[in-house]
């Protein structure tokens, strides 16, 4: 590893300090990029840090005073964080450790004492929390978005027939009313799990430190309360255990919109086609060929597939990660930052995308006039037969027939009225669904 010494020691700020120096290349080998996951842990690190002090004032570890400065200091070291000022300097080796530097720094020994009662442990883990929390409220509010337009588009077209299929064989009629209120549904499910990758989230565990309490008087009820948890991790083991717990809920929640975007993408992406021609975008929104002047490429749908197909991997690295660890903190668990965080803006950015192009997607409304779709409406017939009195095998007999013997002739009329199909798309229960599967 060129620039790594095992001659040349480097001198850190770590708050497991013990005045000896750690080698450069263990030192670079074991942080690895934290420094920089760790500055979207910079906001919640502060927040943490103020319950936290807040509580030590009460139980007498803390004086007014001290308090108060430490809480105004903390504030502005916000205010730059929000003003995207606040780095993590050189040889500082993460946030938490930036933070107390700071106040170290600016406001002398009374910034040593903002970790009594805590471990870095459950100060990570309490930061993790509420990011993740923050950031399933989030993919809750991108994936609501999608929601709304696909049912948009599913009302917009909702007369508009297609080719359903099974085994991609012409099958039934479907529409673009079903097309595009079957994926609104499927996110429906989805959000049940963002919801509770929320609610595994939305637990305290600040007060376990090391994973094993602490003899100060600690007052978790009030951190919880602060910090607007939904309840508390009550066994200080359990707490600890939490870690990697939570980003596995994180990873399935993850892994369920990706799979409902990739195989939406895959979809559009065959309808796009010059076989399907069911529906087009604007050539701006499309990528060329180098050596084949007429190709409009539905590239943007292609790279939401490929990128959702590889975070649904996200479930197996989370889960070999975790597999098996015994009991306690394990630097392995550091990984999982490394998995998560640059997951959740990936599935961000496809969620973004996915909806811009949807703006304008362009349905085909004369898809069926097309010769080849005529068999879509046998089973019509053999209900429209049975309907009239004709028993059902009967006149799946007449209708087989006609096909075999090339006389079959499409009524090519649609009459379905039960809850879900082409004729009651039942989007207001759909929409009920989602407000009550979404976090509040």
């Amino acid at each position: 590893m060129e620039g790594f010494s095992l001659n040349h020691n480097t001198t850190a700020m770590k708050l497991w300090d013990k005045g000896y120096d750690v080698d450069n290349l263990i030192e670079h080998f074991t942080v690895g990029n934290d420094r920089e996951l760790d500055l979207q842990l910079a906001r919640y690190d502060v927040e943490g840090t103020l319950a936290h002090i807040a509580m030590l004032q009460t139980i007498g570890l803390l004086t007014a005073d001290e308090l108060a400065i430490l809480t105004d200091e903390l504030h502005h070291i916000a205010a730059d964080i929000d003003a995207g000022q606040f780095t993590i300097e050189e040889g500082i080796e993460d946030v938490h450790s930036e933070v107390e530097h700071l106040l170290t720094q600016r406001l002398g020994p009374v910034g040593k004492k903002i970790h009594s009662g805590r471990s870095r442990n459950d100060q990570v883990l309490v930061d993790l929390k509420l990011f993740y929390r923050a950031e399933m409220r989030r993919l809750a509010t991108q994936v609501e978005v999608l929601f709304n337009r696909l049912l948009t588009l599913s009302e917009q077209h909702k007369d508009v027939l297609m080719p359903g299929y099974t085994h991609l064989q012409v099958a039934m009629p479907s529409s673009f009313g079903l097309f595009f209120g079957a994926y609104a549904e499927t996110l429906v499910d989805d959000m049940r799990l963002i919801h509770t990758a929320y609610d595994i989230a939305n637990q305290n565990p600040l007060g376990s430190a090391a994973g094993y309490g602490s003899s100060f008087p600690l007052n978790r009820r009030m951190t919880t309360e602060k910090l607007h948890f939904a309840d508390l991790h009550w066994n200080v083991v359990a707490a600890q255990m939490s870690r990697g717990k939570t980003e596995r809920a994180v990873s399935y929640a993850i892994n369920a919109v990706a799979s409902t975007l990739g195989r939406m993408a895959m979809d559009i992406c065959l309808f796009n086609s010059q076989n399907f021609r069911f529906v087009s975008f604007p050539k701006e929104l499309t990528t060329g060929s180098s050596i084949m002047p007429h190709k409009q490429n539905p590239d943007a749908f292609e790279i939401i597939r490929g990128k959702c197909n590889r975070l649904q991997s996200l479930v197996g690295e989370v889960s070999l990660l975790t597999t098996n660890l015994p009991l306690g903190y394990h630097r392995d668990l550091q990984l999982l930052k490394d998995a998560t965080f640059p997951a959740l803006t990936e599935l961000g950015n496809c969620l973004h995308v996915a909806e811009y192009m949807l703006q304008h997607i362009r349905v085909n409304t004369n898809i069926l006039d097309n010769p080849i779709y005529d068999y879509l409406f046998t089973v019509e017939d053999v209900n429209r037969l049975t309907l009239q009195g004709t028993p059902f095998r009967e006149a799946y007999r007449q209708v087989g027939m006609q096909v075999q013997e090339g006389t079959y002739h499409p009524t090519r009329s649609v009459h379905h009225t039960h809850e879900g199909s082409i004729g009651n798309l039942c989007t207001d229960e759909i929409r009920r669904k989602m407000a009550e599967a979404t976090i509040q």
